[in-house]
C-alpha cells in the first residue's frame, strides 16, 4: 500500500517514510513471531529431542510475543493511517478473522496444557497454528495488491 493515498493520520500519511518504516517494524515482529513458533512447533513434532520442551518454550515463545507485539504495534499504526480503505478490503478482514483464529489456538493450547501433553491434538495444533500463520502472512502481502 501506498501511503500517499491514505487520509488518516496525517504524519504517516504525509510521510514518506514512516509507512514503510512502519512495514519494516511489521515484518520484524512477523519474523520473529512465526520463526519461533516454527522452532517451537518443531520441537512438539519431535525435532532436537535433546532439548527440553519447556526452557524452549519459554524462550520461543517469550520472542514470538515480542514479534507479535511488535506486528500489532505497527500494523495499529499501519491501520490508523487508512482504516476505511482496510475495513473495506475483505482481504484485511479475511486477515484479522485468521489472526483472531490462531490467537484462539494458541489459547485452547495451553488451556489444555499441551506443554505436558505432547499428543496428537497438540501436534494437530502446531499445524493449524503454522497454518493459519502463513495465511495471514499471505493475505497481508494481498491486501496491497487488492
Amino acid at each position: 500500500m501506498n501511503a500517499g493515498g491514505f487520509a488518516g493520520i496525517p504524519w504517516i500519511a504525509s510521510s514518506p517514510w514512516a509507512y514503510p518504516a512502519l512495514e519494516v517494524v511489521h515484518i520484524v515482529g512477523i519474523a520473529l513471531l512465526l520463526g519461533n513458533l516454527v522452532a517451537f512447533e518443531l520441537r512438539v513434532w519431535g525435532a532436537a529431542p535433546e532439548l527440553p520442551i519447556r526452557p524452549l518454550a519459554r524462550l520461543a515463545l517469550t520472542l514470538a510475543l515480542a514479534g507479535f507485539g511488535l506486528v500489532v504495534l505497527s500494523g495499529v499504526l499501519m491501520f490508523a493511517a487508512g482504516p476505511e480503505e482496510l475495513l473495506a478490503s475483505t482481504v484485511f478482514v479475511a486477515k484479522m478473522g485468521l489472526v483472531m483464529l490462531a490467537g484462539l489456538n494458541a489459547a485452547w493450547f495451553h488451556a489444555r496444557g499441551g506443554l505436558a501433553r505432547i499428543d496428537a491434538t497438540a501436534r494437530a495444533q502446531t499445524v493449524l497454528s503454522l497454518g493459519l500463520w502463513l495465511v495471514v502472512v499471505i493475505l497481508g502481502r494481498w491486501i496491497g495488491y487488492s
